[in-house]
């Protein structure tokens, strides 16, 4: 694969998606160079950077651009896409670098213009002279025409698909390929492994929700340790109705569901609510009617 742009049939053009991911690439880079610049001055008084926060962006995208586009002629996001950009002024067929004014005019428009439209709003925002305010009202309109066509240069990219950004059209430089692309090698037992495990882990997310969980347990509890009977202290507990079945505390507003044990109103209630099929945890009764025990107590038997 040629790398040359000047005769359209011999050159395998670089997919759109493609440079709108070394946009998004571009613009992941930013963001994690300012918020690791930033954690800097964690310990600082709060809002020092604010009144110079446009100028200190401008000087880490200035950093950025020297090391990626006035030295490799690609962003970072370009050079991970195996993308760089050429001029595409030349009349030539082979690859030609980027020439020095074109680096400098894709500074000014990238990194001076973004400077100034955040500035701007801090100069002029105010001042009530009328001056300014015909500055402020004819930099809005100028930002908002270049938003425009900003637009109509992303529907005629996706026409055509050269020139992602206004800036690319402007200054004639265009996204090529740096190297041959090579045919990407498919591992079927690979993608075989993983549609498997995806498709059983889609139909684990879909059937758990519908097991009853707590009733399979005390089925193969019941199983496993078959009830022969109630032992002696349960039956004791039963009787005096100093524990709940479910909480271990003494029950409040103690209620029954047909079977000897006893349960604090809320402790029934809230699990019934939750699971229409609730059954006893200590003999896997289910819920045949939810009654309030009525039963006499020592005050003596509180302090035992």
């Amino acid at each position: 694969m040629a790398s040359s742009i000047g005769n359209e049939k011999s050159v395998n053009p670089v997919l759109r998606i493609s440079q709108l991911d070394a946009l998004e690439l571009n613009k992941a880079l930013e963001q994690l160079v300012w918020s690791q610049f930033t954690s800097c001055f964690h310990g600082f008084k709060p809002g020092v950077l604010a009144h110079f926060e446009p100028e200190v962006k401008a000087l880490l995208c200035l950093i950025l651009w020297k090391f990626t586009v006035y030295s490799k002629n690609a962003t970072v996001g370009q050079a991970i896409l195996n993308i760089q950009y050429k001029n595409n002024l030349s009349q030539t067929e082979k690859y030609q670098p980027l020439s020095k004014h074109q680096k400098l005019w894709y500074l000014i428009f990238t990194v001076g213009g973004r400077w100034l439209e955040e500035r701007c709003y801090d100069l002029f925002s105010n001042r009530q002279h009328q001056s300014f305010c015909k500055i402020k009202s004819y930099i809005g309109f100028g930002s908002g025409l270049l938003k425009l066509c900003g637009l109509v240069n992303f529907l005629i990219f996706l026409r055509k698909g050269t020139f992602a950004t206004l800036t690319e059209r402007i200054l004639g430089i265009r996204s090529v390929f740096c190297k041959p692309q090579s045919v990407r090698q498919i591992g079927f037992e690979y993608m075989n492994r993983e549609l498997l495990w995806h498709g059983f882990a889609e139909f684990l997310i879909y059937l758990l929700p519908l097991i009853n969980v707590q009733k399979l347990k005390l089925k193969i509890s019941s199983w496993c340790l078959p009830i022969a009977g109630l032992s002696n202290s349960e039956n004791s507990l039963a009787a005096h109705c100093r524990e709940c079945s479910l909480c271990g505390e003494w029950p409040t507003m103690p209620h029954t569901i047909g079977c000897p044990h006893v349960f604090c109103y809320y402790c029934i209630k809230s699990n019934f609510l939750f699971d229409m099929y609730f059954t006893c945890p200590k003999c896997g009764s289910e819920v045949h009617s939810l009654q309030p025990l009525k039963y006499k107590i020592e005050m003596t038997e509180l302090h035992v």
